[in-house]
């Protein structure tokens, strides 16, 4: 690992003087102590990792997890009484921007993403949000999502996992589920499975009729050492982070397993679109941020190389790229933003967080892309920031929905399909 991937380039505490920085002020106490804390601690840590290390040691990342949820910033939008700071989600929007603006290869990691604050808080009830909320919010817990299946990819909730009702009133899960995130060192999975509209009984084990009135997709908390789940095929992914297969035989769980309870039957839609929205914005947020520093590593290039005789920044061609890239990212952070402050004002439209998503993270890819074409050989060979981040920010187009997938959705909202 090299010291430029986790240097923070900028020219200021708070980076160039941009259009959209006007904007961003009314969080920058916040963000500027967050920015502290990674030069102070985290980029320190990050120099010492070697060279070739696209992910850090699973020690160091629950370490800066835990750290930082100490500091409050970890789950910052969660309530004081879990852990939390209740600041707003723009806040939160901003300091995941700023994470990967710093350059530095542990700053995601201390903000919750995948592995962190869940559904749990908007739907899940007292018990559950004690009992398996509060330690994420902590850093103190991991979970995983296992959603994705084999033959239902994009179409999420085609479903082929079921959950069928047992004679004791409990819940029994048989599936496959693919591309899970952190299952190798999650506490617990959070397991989206249908439910048969025939209420998924197994009658005639106790003579009872344990029939529910609704059926559906349905979310359940499984603890990862429950019997039958199992972890099956690795994948590993072009930047380094692992996937896995999730492999359930009949995991039995009790009643109380079901996200939200009783109201949790057949809701598991409603729910992850909520918490499908508000993830776009924070992966749009990351995109904007891996943007702005790509764009930033290349602006100091151009400024430093020279070539027949001139600063390589002086030709149009590089201008072009650099131009343009600056145009595109303030116009998408410009847009990220406005649709965190909707959802601090209650308003959550999928179809905003989808067309951020999708405006952002393309935006990366054109960006790292471009940058990469400025810096030549120099940005390609391994151990060079944008060495990896072009690695990295293509898997941004894919998660928490593809592009295409933010088109259908944006496409719908306009009374296209």
């Amino acid at each position: 690992m090299t010291t430029t991937r986790a240097t923070d380039t900028r020219t200021g505490a708070g980076g160039p003087v941009s259009p959209s920085s006007v904007l961003e002020g009314e969080h920058g106490e916040l963000t500027d102590s967050f920015r502290s804390f990674i030069a102070r601690e985290l980029v320190p840590l990050a120099a010492e990792l070697p060279e070739d290390c696209d992910l850090p040691p699973i020690e160091l990342r629950d370490w800066v997890r835990r750290r930082s949820a100490a500091l409050g910033f970890y789950a910052g939008d969660h309530p004081q009484e879990l852990g939390g700071s209740d600041v707003p989600f723009s806040a939160v929007v901003q300091l995941h921007h700023a994470a990967g603006a710093s350059g530095c290869p542990l700053a995601p990691y201390a903000l919750a993403g995948s592995d962190g604050p869940s559904p749990l808080l908007r739907a899940g009830t007292p018990a559950q949000i004690e009992r398996y909320l509060a330690p994420l919010v902590r850093g103190e817990a991991l979970r995983c999502l296992a959603l994705t299946e084999p033959d239902a990819g994009s179409d999420a909730f085609s479903l082929a996992t079921t959950a069928r009702r047992t004679g004791d009133g409990g819940w029994a899960l048989s599936g496959r589920k693919t591309f899970v995130s952190h299952a190798d060192r999650a506490d617990f999975a959070l397991v989206v499975a249908t439910v048969p509209f025939d209420g998924g009984s197994d009658n005639g084990r106790d003579g009872a009729d344990h029939t529910d009135p609704v059926g559906g997709p349905t979310a359940f908390i499984v603890p990862m050492d429950t019997p039958g789940l199992r972890i099956g095929q690795r994948f590993a992914g072009m930047s380094g982070e692992p996937l896995f297969e999730l492999l359930l035989d009949g995991v039995r769980l009790g009643a109380d397993a079901v996200v939200g309870g009783g109201p949790g039957i057949g809701a598991a839609l409603g729910q992850g679109m909520d918490s499908l929205s508000r993830g776009r914005l924070v992966v749009a947020a990351q995109c904007n941020g891996i943007a702005e520093y790509a764009l930033e590593l290349g602006v100091a290039h151009a400024r430093e190389r020279w070539a027949f005789g001139a600063r390589i920044g002086s030709y149009q061609h590089v201008q072009e790229h650099l131009v343009t890239s600056r145009a595109e990212v303030e116009a998408a952070k410009l847009l990220t933003l406005a649709c965190a402050r909707l959802v601090d004002g209650g308003t959550e439209v999928p179809e905003h967080a989808a067309l951020a998503k999708l405006t952002s993270s393309e935006t990366a890819v054109r960006v790292v892309d471009r940058s990469l074409r400025v810096h030549g050989a120099g940005g390609w060979v391994r151990g060079h920031p944008l060495e990896f981040l072009y690695r990295h920010v293509r898997m941004m187009t894919i998660i928490e929905g593809t592009s295409e997938i933010q088109k259908v959705i944006v496409a719908r909202a306009m009374g296209l399909a």
